[in-house]
């Protein structure tokens, strides 16, 4: 393939990305999950970019999980995404940006499936009318919130404290990026690099100094498959697509895996702790585990943020480790202390992986 060809390839693969006035929707797990990351994301647009972003308490829920589970039916969703919408309109703003990939998935297929069944729209603007009294416009532009942090990561790496870099060793830390199925995999298009060449957390690697990890499992899901996980006998389907995908990256000795999914986050960090409880064992070579980490939480490490501020003491796998690494100040007697300063006590340690 010619030079020409390929960077027309490439071209096919990019997005249009707004440069500010935000309308920012929440996500449902991200909120549970990680409940800090989603604050940590609006200081970074907010005090470190001085973006536009509103923050509006009257959205809901997309439906996605129920949706995706077979509980809703898809007018039901179109109709409560068009609310979503109504809601941006009433706020003035255009630019729809979204932290969960099942919400970016499930608005991208909605508006796709307007544009290719204009009678769908007309029945959802109907619909809406009935329900709520509103009307809506759809979004001039939609993107997944790491669409916005991979758009700025530049600025980013000129304002960072931090590289990812191990500091005793100089050497770039090998870093896993995993992009959640929702993102690209649906609709290839409307993923930065599409579904085989996603770069969305790949150029945040790059450019803030450290090294993406291919090995053989890199497309694999991680495994959470919202009608598995839902069904308590259907989880070992779950937990062993995630095995296969540590099975496969353990070799290559990561420092680190990050994720711009919400639910792939969550999974990957405490289905560590569950193996390591069925099977003994743990993918690093000190038993702590490899850190999982979304893409909210990095920038903010990079940017010099407390690390406790930042949520991380709620993750399953001990970040201490990565925070040696990166030689990140921060007190290790602040990780169970709350906002009112109260001690919270330490959870129970795990029978084989360490976090302390």
């Amino acid at each position: 393939m010619t030079n020409i060809k390929k960077s027309n390839l490439w071209l096919s693969y990019q997005k249009e990305i707004a440069d500010d006035h935000y309308y920012f929707a929440r996500s449902c797990i991200r909120q549970n999950f990680f409940p800090a990351a989603e604050e940590i994301l609006l200081k970074i647009l907010k005090d470190e970019l001085h973006k536009d972003v509103y923050d509006d308490p009257l959205q809901t829920t997309c439906t996605g999980i129920a949706y995706h589970s077979g509980i809703v039916p898809m007018e039901t969703t179109m109709t409560v995404v068009a609310r979503q919408f109504a809601l941006m309109n009433e706020a003035g703003y255009e630019n729809f940006i979204c932290s969960c990939v099942t919400s970016f998935g499930i608005y991208t297929e909605i508006l796709e499936t307007w544009k290719h069944f204009p009678e769908t729209l007309e029945k959802t603007k109907t619909a809406l009318k009935n329900a709520t009294g509103k009307e809506f416009i759809p979004p001039k532009n939609l993107v997944h919130t790491s669409d916005i942090i991979f758009k700025y990561r530049k600025e980013i790496a000129q304002k960072a404290t931090y590289k990812l870099v191990n500091a005793s060793t100089g050497e770039p830390l090998k870093i896993v990026e995993h992009i959640g199925c929702h993102y690209a995999k649906i609709f290839p298009s409307k993923g930065i690099g599409g579904a085989e060449y996603p770069y969305v957390l790949g150029g945040m690697i790059d450019e803030w100094g450290g090294e993406r990890l291919d090995y053989p499992e890199r497309r694999h899901c991680c495994g959470f498959g919202f009608r598995q996980y839902l069904i308590k006998a259907n989880r070992g389907y779950s937990v062993a697509n995630t095995k296969k995908k540590f099975e496969s990256m353990k070799d290559y000795k990561p420092d680190l895996i990050i994720a711009n999914c919400p639910g792939c986050t969550f999974f990957m960090d405490r289905w560590q702790y569950v193996i390591a409880e069925m099977d003994g064992i743990t993918y690093d070579d000190a038993g702590y585990g490899i850190p999982v980490l979304t893409f909210e939480e990095l920038a903010a490490l990079v940017l010099g943020y407390d690390p406790w501020d930042s949520g991380l003491q709620v993750h399953q796998v001990s970040v201490d480790s990565l925070l040696k690494k990166m030689n990140i100040k921060y007190n290790p007697e602040d990780k169970f202390i709350g906002k009112n300063g109260k001690d919270l006590g330490r959870p129970e340690s795990p029978g084989v992986l360490k976090v302390f």
